[in-house]
């Protein structure tokens, strides 16, 4: 299926307003090019002093005026380049920097629906790839429009004033030239909104090979990763190829036109000639007018590519920019909730799944309780903690949070209520000081006291650099059961009313997860816990248990009461009994 067809000047027009910002890095610009033209369209206009009093009746002074006006022309002409240049790059990054800082923004502000959907290298590759392209649209293309279409129309105006009829001649091939970039702009533009959806590809291809090399090795499938990027990688030359192909397709013609014109202009310009109505020196000016335009005409085709490369990527990032954030009306402010959670009849559905992931599940978690949440893989668990900081929407009923509806507080204030503390513990690759402080602001001392809170200075206090060492990229210098302390001493140090625990344990050993269990018990007190359990052993004194399958709960109450229920509980409990005494 093709892409519906977006006009460019409307995406050009709105990349371009991002330049407002920047006005008088554009006005400097602007004032250069004008002086880089007049300073073009000075030397051509000495091409008649030149041969008319410099060769063919010759004056003395001439010998040393004219390589000085040579000589100043191509200073000022020089200068003026640089301070273009300079303030055209300045304004273009200026702009990539800003659109980069945007979307990021924007995509941490998304719903968790759009990450399901959206690979993270894609969205990457959008950050680096796509933004880079919008650097020549928005300034390296906007500098050779507007300086070349100066040159040119100072030369005009010189050919205008040496001889009208060679000017009007050569204006004959002009329209030519305007449908092959016409053609060559759509043909671009189409290839390249393939090129970047290609880019992102390969960028989600190579990290997935690269986050799973040990799973590759061992089955021995290098092969077969290196296989799947090349056929990316060809294509991707492909693609780059046939804009190639179309760029020097349509520089040629232009030359070839453009020396069409010329052989036009030599046959008129001797006419001329003939008839005594054009000099020598009128006649370079002519030529040397002619000399200047070709490669402004060449230039301006090939710019095609680069702004058709911008608007495509600006199109994707516009679509990003576009996309509705998170909802967030609640004008409920708290400092600090008591923590009374209430689930009532609430149902959810995912975007693309066509069966409910929650039906109809109701609860009330108190303050000082611990809920536990058990069943099997995929019988809902994770969906239902996940709409408690409003990551997803409920399709029905209501969940309330001291009688308030979650939708009703700002997302700032009910997440601030909430600690989270998952299987898969994300650090991020800064010191293990700041990652414990994540979020909030504490002293070295505070920091210390949440370490050891969690049973994490056991092993910071044998560090090189204690607090200051750094942790790797998500932790990849420590151990599962420390990068879980970490996250134990975060939640901690944050002090939320309400703890949500998403099988905190359930991939440690066992002296890693009898630290963790000791460092959770001191988490739990005074707060509405929810935990997601996997070994049942560590919720048997959890003050209520929700057994849930396929979306629904089916069994509630103690941990005693439902091993006398004999049902679904007492069962996957005395599974894990065998499994442990095998």
């Amino acid at each position: 299926m093709s892409e519906p067809h977006v006009p460019i000047w409307p995406v050009y027009r709105r990349l371009l307003g991002y330049t407002r910002g920047y006005s008088r890095f554009l006005s400097f610009a602007l004032v250069a090019m004008v002086i880089e033209a007049g300073a073009g369209y000075c030397f051509a206009r000495l091409m008649d002093p030149l041969i008319n009093k410099g060769f063919v009746n010759p004056e003395p002074r001439m010998a040393v005026l004219l390589p000085l006006a040579i000589l100043g022309v191509f200073i000022v002409r020089s200068m003026a380049t640089f301070v273009s240049d300079y303030c055209m790059a300045r304004t273009g990054r200026s702009v990539v920097r800003d659109l980069r800082q945007r979307v990021l923004a924007k995509y941490l502000h998304l719903p968790s629906t759009h990450f399901d959907t959206e690979a993270t290298p894609v969205m990457v590759s959008r950050l680096n790839f796509d933004t880079e392209q919008l650097t020549q649209a928005s300034a390296d293309s906007l500098k050779t429009i507007v300086a070349d279409g100066l040159t040119i129309v100072a030369m005009l105006v010189v050919m205008l004033q040496a001889s009208i009829k060679v000017t009007v001649a050569m204006l004959l091939v002009v329209p030519l030239i305007g449908l092959i970039v016409s053609y060559v702009g759509k043909r671009y533009r189409r290839i390249s909104r393939g090129i970047q959806d290609g880019m992102g590809a390969m960028a989600q291809t190579a990290e997935q090979s690269l986050a799973a090399q040990q799973e590759v090795k061992v089955h021995g499938t290098q092969e077969r990763e290196i296989a799947r990027y090349a056929r990316l990688a060809n294509r991707m030359l492909g693609l780059n190829m046939k804009v190639e192909t179309t760029r020097a397709t349509a520089s040629s013609t232009v030359q070839f036109l453009a020396a069409l014109a010329l052989a036009v202009i030599v046959w008129v310009a001797s006419r001329e000639s003939l008839a005594g109505r054009l000099n020598a020196g009128q006649f370079m000016m002519l030529m040397s007018a002619m000399m200047a335009i070709i490669p402004s005409l060449r230039r301006l085709t090939s710019v095609q590519t680069s702004i058709s490369r911008g608007v495509a990527a600006a199109e994707r990032l516009f679509s990003i920019l576009d996309t509705e954030e998170e909802r967030d009306e609640g004008t409920h402010r708290v400092p600090r909730v008591r923590g009374e959670l209430r689930f009532e009849h609430v149902m959810l559905r995912y975007q693309h799944d066509a069966g409910l992931a929650l039906d109809d599940i109701s609860f009330v978690a108190r303050p000082g309780t611990v809920t536990a949440i058990v069943g099997r893989s995929g019988s809902g668990k994770t969906s239902l903690v996940r709409l408690v900081p409003r990551f997803y929407e409920p399709n029905g009923g209501r969940i309330t949070l001291d009688g308030v509806g979650l939708d009703d507080y700002p997302l700032s204030d009910l997440r601030r209520q909430i600690a989270l503390v998952g299987q898969k513990v994300m650090l991020f690759d800064d010191t293990i000081a700041a990652n414990i402080a994540y979020g909030t602001e504490a002293t070295e001392a505070q920091i210390r006291a949440a370490a050891e809170a969690a049973n994490a200075w056991e092993f910071i206090e044998r560090l090189p650099q204690q607090l200051q060492t750094p942790v790797g990229e998500n932790g990849a210098l420590l151990s599962g059961g420390q990068r879980q302390r970490l996250a134990i001493a975060r939640a901690i140090l944050r002090d939320a009313p309400l703890l949500i625990l998403d099988e905190a344990t359930a991939a440690l050993d066992n002296e890693s997860e009898r630290l963790v269990q000791d460092a959770l018990h001191r988490l739990m007190p005074d707060r509405t816990t929810l935990v997601i359990a996997h070994r049942l052993s560590t919720i048997e004194h959890a003050d209520q248990v929700l057994v849930m399958e396929r979306g629904r709960i089916v069994e509630r109450g103690t941990h005693a009461e439902l091993l006398a229920l004999g049902g679904l509980y007492e069962h996957l409990h005395r599974m894990q009994f065998r499994e442990r005494q095998s």
